[in-house]
């Protein structure tokens, strides 16, 4: 199918009814782990606190988290040669004996005790915060274009972008750290580039709207290519790099942060030329039916 198949073929009222669902989904996803968990995404012991004990891969991943049957196990992960054990929060008394088992069943244990590094008081923040760089994004947008809907498009398929994003965390199971944090905030950076890109193309050059943004959608699109090809090479070194290599172990934080890009990024490219696209098509078609309205 050509791009001006994609782009016109369709009623761009028609085609807004996908990604609405999209995010429906999104959101539904979201809710059912709150519900759950107290938080749409699961976290990360970086705000939970807890223990990371690293010992030698002897055995399965079962028998040796069934060595710690009687402690919160919340993950085991082969890192190549090794296992890493995260223990939710615990006591002291169960701390140390936890630590006192470790070293009995295991020569040499990596243990690492961590308190949340975001506090309650900071999630709060971000809660109250965030929502307010979103508002003077839309500022910002409007002041460039001066125009309300297109500053709103913006900011939408931002927001859509981490929803969509967000939502694939709790599918594949990763959990919200520090990693998993900086790769949402690229996302937000990476989309408002990209929908700048097709409303710059669509606002200030002339032409056929369907022509500006297929135009726009070929340099978008090969951004986007070049990208997600940095990513993939990302993922398959974090992952598989230790299984060739056997002194390497797995990277957990690149891991995590690369498959949160990956969904992220090719969330950007449908709410992009999907979503923004076809608004800006209603946007501005109704826009020349008013303008023809007047001069009747």
């Amino acid at each position: 199918m050509e791009l001006e198949d994609i782009i016109s073929k369709y009623p761009p009222r028609q085609i807004m009814l996908v990604p609405i669902a999209v995010v429906i989904l999104a959101l539904i996803s979201l809710g059912v782990t709150y519900v759950s968990t107290g938080s749409p995404v699961k976290l990360g012991i970086e705000f939970t606190g807890g223990t990371l004990i690293t010992v030698p891969g002897i055995g399965s991943e079962e028998s040796v988290a069934a060595e710690f049957a009687d402690y919160p196990v919340q993950d085991v992960r082969d890192i190549g040669n090794r296992y890493m054990l995260q223990f939710g929060p615990m006591s002291d008394s169960e701390y140390s004996q936890l630590v006192k088992l470790a070293n009995d069943r295991f020569e040499s244990p990596d243990i690492r005790h961590m308190g949340p590094i975001y506090s309650k008081e900071l999630q709060s923040q971000v809660a109250r915060y965030l929502p307010l760089s979103f508002i003077f994004m839309a500022i910002v947008v409007f002041v460039v274009f001066r125009q309300f809907m297109v500053s709103a498009l913006v900011v939408l398929c931002a927001l859509a972008d981490i929803l969509i994003a967000a939502a694939s965390m709790n599918l594949t199971g990763v959990e919200l750290s520090l990693g998993t944090v900086a790769a949402l905030l690229m996302l937000i950076g990476y989309s408002v580039d990209t929908d700048i890109l097709l409303s710059m193309r669509v606002l200030k050059r002339k032409g056929d709207v369907d022509e500006k943004i297929i135009g726009a959608m070929q340099t978008g699109l090969t951004m986007a290519g070049t990208t997600i090809a940095a990513v993939i090479a990302l993922i398959i070194i974090s992952n598989f790099l230790y299984l060739i290599v056997p002194s390497f172990t797995r990277m957990d934080i690149i891991a995590d942060m690369t498959m949160v890009l990956i969904f992220g990024l090719a969330a950007d490219v449908f709410n992009t030329w999907v979503t923004n696209a076809q608004g800006l098509r209603w946007y501005l078609g109704r826009s020349k039916k008013a303008a023809r309205g007047q001069k009747r």
